[in-house]
């Protein structure tokens, strides 16, 4: 028997009729598919267009910051404090640096040599799960370019820069220094931040996913560079004066000390120096002791260098003149209850000799025969109890309380400087009432060619009077002889403070001052010293910090140009009178 083929149509499934919905539904399916596609291309093309064009950018274009050049910061005569230079800060991929083969083991050492890092650390930041790593900033540029020499796959290097500081350790009080970010974080770097630092520009670029710039998109905005500061500073002045003040702390084995150099005619400052210091650009291990700007920031009660202001007060108000006797009778006085001596039994003195022996009982006879008020109000109007007016981070205003709170012992030890405190600084520029015939002036830090206006305090006849005896304290039978210097004649006052330590007084602990200026009949300069804590069996501010005037104001006259203006000889006596403590 022959078989017979089945027609294909005869299949039970095949030949069942399928529902009409089916078919519909399947074309309206498709059709809805192809419509949202549609809508999708739309939406992704003309209504969400700018998003997804952000979105693609965000991949694969970045804004590129150019940095601006940071200013120069120049000394009075352009020499250069602070100035930026470039710098290479290398960064890493650590997933493409392949530590496992040969080469990279083999440049390893040479790369951690180079940037100064033990191996081991180095090793530890090329493991890291990330995607990017700093490895070291700041570098030398010459360093970064051997570290590129090396041709580690996954190391780049990025161009920045950095400060330098010529000058190092002598000027880092007044320069300051910036962070690895280039911001300012101490002194005029700090002071003129934004002055310096300008605004920095931008670039649009496409880059690839190892970080190298493929393409240039849009406009490049190109930076602006700070501006250059000129400061009042003399650069060599300040170097001097840091180096005297240095040698003298060391040798009296003190704590610290700080100096501060005038102009008497414009108030610029010529130089402030404080030891310890440290170096701007080599800040590893930097201390809290190092770092502090003494002259500005700290305040301490300054002893003698206060007694002229009360002897002045007194010659302005016509109570006394130069050559009224005081009688100090065996050196000691009791105010309520509270004796002040002095350091020897001076007996008659007058006027004048109370600033040359340094006496306090006769400065306090002078005081008591003042109303509280007004001596507030001419130690206020020479700047004690504010803060100055001055373009510096960390100026501080001292303390001068109200007179209305003053007992009569507070009022009689404020005339010769305890119950008072002040900072080196204001010291310095409070003296400007003498030199400039009785008108305080602002001090700057800027470098300035007019004469500073200033406000009367004195006449010129007391300021005139207050010199004279100024001198004589520095002079035979003064306790300041060794401010004495070869060929110009100077005046000044010594001082020498017990320091407080909380509410009482350290025993055999001391800050010696020195506050003057010369030449003394048209004073060019201002110089005010303290040394903290000396102790190597001297204590006394004519001792200690009057060498420092004395080195310091020479050599600042001779690099100013200002004649001489007395005989070469200084007339200095083996064993100066001892200020009252």
């Amino acid at each position: 028997m022959s078989s017979r083929s089945v027609p294909y149509t005869s299949s039970p499934l095949l030949a069942s009729k399928t529902p009409i919905w089916r078919s519909r539904f399947i074309v309206v399916m498709i059709a809805l598919g192809f419509i949202g596609l549609g809508a999708r291309a739309a939406y992704v093309q003309v209504v969400g267009n700018d998003f997804f064009l952000r979105q693609g950018e965000v991949r694969f274009a970045r804004t590129l910051e150019l940095p601006a050049n940071r200013g120069k910061i120049l000394d009075r005569n352009g020499l250069i404090l602070a100035s930026s230079v470039p710098a290479a800060s290398i960064w890493a991929i650590p997933e493409d640096v392949e530590l496992d083969t040969p080469e990279v083991r083999a440049k390893l050492p040479e790369l951690a040599k180079l940037l100064e890092m033990p191996l081991p650390e180095l090793q530890a930041k090329l493991s890291e799960e990330k995607s990017f790593v700093w490895i070291k900033r700041q570098l030398d540029w010459e360093i970064g370019q051997k570290i590129t020499a090396l041709d580690i796959k996954g190391v780049y290097q990025r161009k920045e820069y950095k400060r330098q500081y010529p000058e190092g350790e002598s000027a880092a009080h007044v320069v300051g220094f910036t962070n690895v970010e280039d911001k300012g974080q101490e002194g005029m770097e700090l002071a003129f931040d934004k002055l310096l630092a300008g605004k920095a520009g931008s670039r649009r670029v496409i880059k690839d996913r190892l970080g190298r710039v493929v393409d240039g998109v849009g406009e490049e905005v190109p930076p602006q560079d700070g501006r250059d500061m000129q400061l009042s500073i003399d650069s060599k002045v300040q170097f001097f004066a840091y180096q005297k003040l240095r040698d003298q702390v060391e040798f009296h084995k003190a704590k610290a000390g700080s100096v501060v150099v005038l102009d008497a005619n414009t108030g610029e400052v010529l130089a402030l120096a404080n030891y310890p210091s440290y170096v701007p650009d080599k800040r590893k291990n930097l201390t809290g002791e190092q770092l502090r700007n003494r002259a500005i920031t700290d305040t301490f009660e300054p002893g003698s260098v206060m007694k002229p202001f009360t002897v002045g007060i007194a010659l302005e108000t016509k109570r006394v003149r130069p050559d009224t006797i005081v009688d100090t009778g065996n050196g000691r006085i009791t105010i309520t209850g509270s004796t002040i001596s002095d350091t020897h039994s001076y007996g008659a003195l007058t006027v004048e000799g109370i600033i040359q022996k340094s006496s306090n009982v006769g400065t306090t006879k002078l005081a008591m025969q003042m109303p509280a008020k007004e001596m507030w109000e001419n130690f206020s109007a020479v700047g004690f109890g504010q803060k100055p007016q001055i373009a510096f981070p960390g100026a501080v205003s001292g303390r001068l309380r109200p007179y209305k709170t003053w007992r009569p012992i507070e009022q009689a030890t404020m005339s010769y400087g305890y119950g008072l405190s002040a900072s080196l600084f204001q010291m310095a520029r409070s003296y400007t009432v003498f030199a400039h015939d009785g008108r305080i002036i602002p001090a700057t830090m800027l470098k300035t060619t007019e004469p500073a206006v200033g406000v009367p305090v004195f006449s010129p006849k007391t300021a005139a009077q207050v010199r004279k005896m100024l001198q004589m304290a520095a002079g035979p039978g003064g306790t300041g002889q060794r401010a004495q210097t070869q060929g110009y004649s100077v005046g000044g006052k010594s001082g020498t403070a017990r320091k407080q330590i909380g509410k009482s007084y350290a025993s055999g602990k001391y800050r010696a001052w020195f506050a003057g200026m010369a030449p003394i009949d048209k004073p060019r300069i201002i110089i005010a010293v303290m040394v903290d804590e000396p102790s190597n069996g001297q204590v006394y501010g004519g001792l200690v910090a009057a060498p420092v005037f004395s080195e310091v104001a020479q050599q600042t006259l001779r690099m100013m140009g200002v004649q001489p203006d007395i005989d070469v000889k200084p007339q200095i006596v083996a064993n100066p009178v001892e200020e009252s403590l």
